[in-house]
């Protein structure tokens, strides 16, 4: 059998011949981000030869991908059969992601502090209530002992907050990727690998550990017990909380999109390792794909309650809106795709140190940018590469159907434009660049969630230069900026300033839900009571999802 060693994490292993790296990697233990779902696509995988001739031994399942300097050899690990010895040099996953930008802040307001979980002393022993009912006693006065968590389990990422229930103080917090990107990036590729052999298990154990990690990382830093931690609130999209729980998304991805979780319901927290007391609590669901992170997102916003129109996007791989008419909601969701977290982008990775996050272009043709940590830059992450997206449309390097032009009328714009595989380039450093492909996955993602918006405001008889706001929520949608948002027309032109970022509301809603329990009856009938609109069921949405890829 070859023999497969993994030079710089230390694992020495043997394997079947035909056994692809990436299944020998997983069976080590070890982390290949696949977010293409291992179908060669994505081209994120690839792994490094330790000698070029070593590549003898490797049979090429796909389309070949092979780079060589003469030292070194690259090849994608998903499509990389083993026939022969190999020694390979990986990149430590937690290492690459350990310098990643994770916004854990959001919009908020101020409300009374009446968690769901008390404490009552009887002079003897301290009675544990949920809400109204006991569910467990400790010895002496432990009142003054009592914590929650909050979860934002994003697709991509995890943000988690240690909340002292008595106080209503932030004590610790933690954030990190979330590992389940590795196997699957966007929503329905992870629904997709949930539904094959151990996929479900993989996905809920790598989950329950990384939370695992987060908690005693917090516990730890504020000098707590995680017995002292009574309830955790998940807060994310439905696929994400159904991943989380062990329970199979796969419904979710086939007609009719059934949900296995209505949210505002209670689970034991055991698998978290808090208190033997500890319950899970997952606010509202809205829909199979508009899911808890939308109703925290509502609540922190306080849309329901908001004169006028307002329109509430989350921009994500999957982008949730919510349009409120004087307290009345409706809500959909489109699917964007990876394109805005940097995959499926020839060059782009996500934000974290050597990411490209801002491009401009000057009046004289000149670009200028700024790198994640500074120094060099290796790759663009999402909000670069809607800048550059943008700058590209407004010079006319990039036209309205996305095509680039043949020529550039600046002689600093005409030098970045080249050829890479033949197609046109824009090149913003000698090894960044962003390509013809890099235009059309842009439109694909933009394109969704303006006929998402252009949708929902039709149905509802809304003309945009009506709308009164826009809040753009999320970690991603932080940090965006208007111009680019317009530039690419992801956002209609009658929304100019009147936009606002309001951050992560998933978080601060889910901090809300768990400091104030009222708030989880009132969005339980707020959600009940949202239109919730299917996008592929509206008159014409085809033909007004084609008209939306215009930049």
């Amino acid at each position: 059998m070859p023999r497969v060693r993994f030079k710089n994490q230390g694992v020495d292993m043997t394997v079947e011949e035909g056994t692809t790296i990436l299944d020998a990697a997983r069976s080590a233990g070890l982390s290949i981000e696949t977010p293409c779902n291992a179908i060669g696509l994505c081209r994120k995988c690839r792994i490094m030869l330790s000698r070029p001739e070593q590549i003898a031994g490797i049979v090429s399942l796909g389309p070949p991908f092979t780079e060589t300097d003469g030292t070194h050899g690259d090849v994608l690990a998903c499509q990389s059969a083993i026939y022969g010895d190999v020694e390979l040099l990986l990149e430590n996953y937690a290492d690459k992601n350990r310098s990643l930008r994770i916004l854990s802040k959001g919009h908020t307001f101020s409300y009374d502090i009446r968690p769901f979980i008390s404490k009552r002393f009887d002079g003897t022993h301290t009675k544990i209530i949920a809400g109204d009912e006991i569910v467990g006693e400790e010895d002496g006065d432990t009142t003054m002992r009592l914590y929650g968590i909050v979860i934002d389990v994003g697709t991509t990422t995890l943000v988690s907050s240690l909340i002292d229930l008595v106080s209503g103080a932030e004590v610790a917090a933690e954030s990190a990727i979330n590992p389940q990107s590795a196997y699957a990036q966007d929503v329905l590729a992870r629904i997709n690998f949930a539904s094959k052999n151990d996929g479900m298990y993989i996905l809920h154990k790598a989950f329950i550990d990384s939370c695992q990690a987060m908690l005693s990382s917090m516990s730890k830093k504020a000098s707590i017990d995680l017995e002292q931690i009574y309830e955790v609130v998940l807060s994310g999209n439905t696929t994400m909380l159904h991943l989380a729980c062990g329970l199979d998304p796969s419904p979710l991805g086939r007609y009719p999109y059934v949900s296995r979780l209505r949210g505002d319901e209670y689970l034991p927290a055991v698998e978290f390792g808090v208190s033997p007391f500890g319950l899970i609590y997952l606010p509202p669901v809205i829909s199979a794909f508009i899911g808890a992170d939308i109703t925290s997102g509502v609540l922190a916003s306080q849309l329901a309650g908001l004169p006028g129109i307002t329109l509430f996007i989350d921009i994500g791989t999957n982008g949730e809106i919510v349009l409120a008419n004087d307290g009345t909601l409706s809500a959909t969701s489109a699917a964007a795709g990876p394109a805005f977290e940097g995959m499926n982008i020839v060059c782009g990775m996500r934000a974290s140190s050597g990411a490209i996050e801002t491009f401009k272009i000057a009046e004289s043709g000149d670009s200028s940018y700024s790198v994640i940590g500074g120094g060099d830059a290796v790759g663009i992450c999402g909000s670069g590469i809607l800048d550059v997206a943008g700058e590209l449309v407004r010079v006319g390097i990039v036209d309205k159907n996305g095509r680039f032009a043949a020529s550039a009328d600046r002689e600093p714009l005409k030098r970045a434009l080249r050829k890479v595989e033949g197609k046109p380039a824009f090149f913003i450093t000698d090894e960044v660049y962003f390509t013809q492909h890099d235009a059309r996955q842009i439109q694909l993602a933009k394109g969704a969630i303006r006929a998402g918006i252009e949708a929902l405001l039709s149905k509802l008889g809304v003309n945009a230069n009506s709308t009164n706001r826009v809040l753009i929520a999320g970690s991603f949608g932080y940090h965006l900026s208007e111009e680019s948002l317009l530039n690419i027309a992801l956002l209609p032109r009658h929304f100019a300033g009147k936009i606002n970022f309001i951050g992560n509301t998933s978080q601060s809603g889910g901090i809300a839900f768990l400091l104030n329990a009222d708030f989880r009856k009132s969005m339980r009938d707020i959600v009940k009571r949202i239109d919730k609109v299917e996008l592929s069921n509206e008159p014409g949405f085809e033909k007004l999802f084609v008209q939306s890829l215009r930049f």
